[in-house]
């Protein structure tokens, strides 16, 4: 029988919301009817301040380390690119 710690149960969590909040962008995107787009994106945000209670929680248990911080240059860069006409 497998056994799961609460590190592992934390960030089995955190992965599965993030994979939804993905999932909801996708459904958002492609909905046509205006009140189930409306109810997937009430769903979506809730789901997103889920995600950054357990986000925060799993970084003050040591659970998660965050990615270093971005060169605000490289920042800049990515700005000027993807701001760029096609």
């Amino acid at each position: 029988m497998i056994q799961f710690n609460e590190k592992d149960m934390v960030n089995d969590y955190l992965e599965a919301i993030n994979a939804s909040l993905t999932e909801y962008s996708n459904y958002i995107a492609h909905a046509d009817n205006e009140q189930l787009r409306q109810t997937l994106i009430q769903l979506r945000n809730a789901d997103e301040v889920r995600q950054r209670t357990i986000y925060q929680y799993a970084i003050q248990k040591g659970y998660y380390q965050p990615a270093s911080p971005a060169n605000p240059n490289e920042i800049q860069q990515i700005k000027s690119q993807l701001s760029q006409p096609q």
